[in-house]
């Protein structure tokens, strides 16, 4: 007969280097949005430290939930003065959501998200719609991220209902941190269909596509086949970078951000990462501030 224990999990190490784990990896999966840059300016030390791991011989796969295809990322990357030689290859949310989107060719498509996300079409056999015509609903995330929150469509996704349509969702991400605000995702919206009794389909991180695209590509990179034990996810969300590594069986590293965390008492930073890890499977092998060499 097994005895039943109430083991504390043991304390998930603070690391001021993320050279402290450099020998245990050969392969960073690791967030765009909340590690490299903020939205709206670089984080230098992200990028010196995937430099500096690429430089030592290991490969960074950019992963990212922005609902756009990669070929998007690379004019944002030069605004903020992001170099190409601190990653190898880059995975969006927006890429593997096109394989979604591929399987309504020749249907209508009402898109639900600013015009800047429209390249996710491109290439795509779909007519873009009003949302009365369409076959399925593209939601790439809110109209004004910066006025709106997912309770603006609330009244329409009730109307929505009626008519049956599926969501694609291309970015599953809740929030994120733009410069020192948080503004709401695609995935916040994607949460509230779903709860209004809708179906939506996602690609992007926590979900498996994206994780064997960017396992792919690392492989072709290393020029073998990766090893899950040699891989480290790095990122600042939780129920995204943490639960992904996790579905996938990977490590992570946990990037302390606004998102979670109010980041005013930096004494309080160590014990409420003990209280949101507690009962979490998803635990990472450290935690860092930023991420730093």
């Amino acid at each position: 007969m097994n005895k039943k224990t109430d083991a504390v999990p043991a304390r998930i190490p603070f690391i001021e280097s993320v050279k402290e784990l450099r020998d245990r990896y050969d392969v960073w999966l690791c967030d765009i949005w909340g590690v490299i840059h903020n939205g709206i300016a670089k984080n230098d030390s992200a990028v010196e430290a995937c430099r500096t791991f690429r430089s030592a011989g290991g490969v960074v796969i950019l992963i990212t939930n922005a609902p756009r295809p990669k070929s998007a990322i690379y004019p944002q990357f030069e605004a903020m003065n992001i170099p190409d030689d601190c990653y190898d290859e880059i995975v969006t949310s927006g890429d593997v959501t096109r394989n979604l989107l591929s399987q309504y060719s020749g249907k209508n498509v009402y898109h639900l998200g600013p015009e800047r996300d429209l390249p996710i079409f491109h290439g795509i056999d779909v007519n873009l719609t009003p949302l009365k015509q369409a076959d399925v609903i593209l939601c790439s995330g809110l109209f004004d991220d910066d006025t709106e929150t997912p309770e603006d469509y609330r009244a329409q996704f009730t109307e929505i209902m009626g008519l049956g349509l599926p969501m694609i969702c291309a970015n599953p991400d809740l929030v994120v941190e733009r410069g020192d605000r948080i503004v709401y995702c695609g995935g916040a919206l994607a949460q509230l269909y779903e709860e209004l009794g809708g179906t939506v389909a996602l690609a992007g991180k926590p979900h498996a596509p994206i994780y064997e695209r960017s396992l792919s590509l690392a492989g072709q990179s290393l020029d073998k086949e990766v090893r899950q034990d040699r891989v480290l996810a790095i990122g600042d969300g939780l129920k995204t970078d943490l639960a992904g590594a996790h579905n996938a069986g990977l490590d992570a590293l946990f990037i302390i951000s606004a998102i979670h965390f109010d980041l005013s008492n930096e004494n309080e930073l160590g014990p409420s990462i003990d209280t949101i890890f507690s009962d979490s499977e998803a635990r990472p092998v450290a935690v860092q501030r930023r991420l730093n060499w």
